[in-house]
């Protein structure tokens, strides 16, 4: 049990890392394209030197990103081996198409830095930031169908201990993909947005009060929002996935032991010997969200055995998703409004800190929704089938291996930092457009 204790801490902490970087590198491409299709529509060498900018310090988080999730590949066969004998053969060929994916996404990244003012049609090279960014989006889309895999098994039979009837069409296009799908990859579009505005709004607030701040504070917060609303309707379609076919989940994350018709959804609270205080209930609430229906019955932990039910702390974790997620939304709901409506209030220093308190905020959220989703299928790693503690190692190295993975964590976690600060303190906008003014002998100021 040791083992399988040291096998899931170790897991727990790589994802934890790794999700940062990948959701960068999924969620960046698209901004960086944004940019540079709306510098190039508008003329305008702000927004074409945002995406210039915005892709050097890419490529720092896909080399962080490229070293955690070779860690995650080794530790799966290292620390789950009885899961992927079983799993491997099944659904093994999306993560064969997320590598495939990664590497495509690299050639044409790689492409896109060396031809910069290469090209004298812009179009031309933006060209080439289509298939970064569509190679970044369906990584993430084919590692998620791995994961949707765990939730919701299916496209084998498993007879006397041996698969058979295998079909990895069918494992692929499970039904918790879709949902699982859309909120990761919708997700990671609004994380970047909200980080690289949160980045904006800082340097706004350091002194630096230029034009090409504002800009990508306006760029950042807009698609910030609109990656915000579909995360609220992708959420929603995923309570509705959860209540047909995982709802022990759907009430340990909501708190819902007794099975039971017009069910209100708790919010916050604590738990005090099985008594919910504290919390703020929404009538009908969790009925709508499970079913669409108020009056729907809504599945309770009664109907579970004790030993099949997921850790009930799962609840806290989805009180932060959502309520930061609401708050992010609000707040750049408020700011393009405040934008269209011209409120004074939204350039003060007060509002401005918000935004920067935004940036962490988004990945905390992150953190809370990933946690929610994987402690959230637990005993189980393969849903109905497999119990975690069957799929570990026997091996007594985890232990030792934890302490050199969390290392490596570290330094790559304060090494990237360094790196990406230095980057671009040493090399301030206001001196790049000064030097790209030279070079193209006009004023972008």
């Amino acid at each position: 049990m040791d083992s399988v204790f040291y096998s899931r801490v170790l897991t727990e902490l790589t994802l934890s890392f790794h999700i940062i970087y990948a959701t960068i590198g999924v969620g960046v491409p698209l901004m960086i394209m944004l940019a540079q299709w709306v510098g190039i529509k508008k003329n305008d060498e702000h927004y074409i030197l945002l995406a210039r900018r915005w892709a050097r310090g890419f490529v720092i988080t896909v080399a962080v990103g490229v070293v955690t999730g070779t860690a995650i590949g080794l530790q799966l066969s290292l620390l789950w081996p009885n899961f992927m004998e079983l799993a491997g053969n099944v659904i093994a060929l999306p993560l064969f198409m997320e590598t495939f994916a990664f590497f495509f996404e690299a050639i044409f990244l790689g492409i896109y830095l060396y031809t910069w003012d290469r090209f004298e049609n812009q179009k031309k090279h933006f060209l080439l930031l289509i298939p970064v960014a569509l190679g970044a989006s369906f990584s993430a889309v084919f590692i998620t169908i791995v994961n949707a895999f765990m939730n919701a098994p299916q496209g084998f039979n498993l007879v006397n201990g041996e698969l058979i009837n295998v079909n990895p069409l069918v494992a692929m296009f499970n039904p918790a993909m879709p949902t699982k799908v859309a909120h990761v990859v919708g997700t990671a579009y609004m994380t970047s947005a909200f980080l690289l505005a949160a980045i904006a709004a800082f340097r706004l607030l350091r002194g630096s009060n230029h034009v090409y701040h504002k800009k990508a504070l306006y760029l950042t917060l807009k698609v910030g929002f609109i990656f915000s609303v579909s995360a609220a309707l992708v959420g929603d379609l995923s309570g509705k996935y959860l209540a047909e076919y995982q709802p022990e989940k759907l009430a340990a994350a909501e708190w819902h032991f007794e099975t039971e018709e017009n069910a209100p959804l708790i919010l916050y609270g604590v738990l005090d010997d099985g008594e919910v205080k504290y919390a703020i209930k929404i009538p009908y609430a969790l009925s709508i969200l499970a079913h669409g229906v108020p009056s729907a019955e809504v599945v309770g932990l009664d109907q579970f055995p004790e030993e099949d039910t997921p850790p009930l702390y799962i609840h806290y974790l989805f009180d932060i998703m959502v309520t930061i997620g609401m708050l992010l939304l609000m707040l750049s709901a408020v700011y393009w409004i405040g934008m269209w409506r011209r409120w004074s209030f939204i350039q003060s220093r007060l509002f401005r800190w918000l935004i920067v308190i935004g940036g962490p905020l988004v990945f905390i959220s992150l953190e809370a929704g990933w946690w929610l989703a994987e402690v959230g299928r637990q005993p189980w790693i393969l849903r109905n089938i497999m119990r975690t503690s069957e799929g570990a190692t026997t091996s007594g190295q985890v232990p030792t291996m934890l302490v050199l993975f969390a290392l490596l964590y570290l330094v790559l976690g304060i090494g990237s930092v360094v790196v990406l600060r230095r980057m671009f303190i040493r090399n301030p906008v206001e001196q790049e457009i000064v030097d790209r003014q030279q070079e193209k002998g006009g004023d972008i100021r």
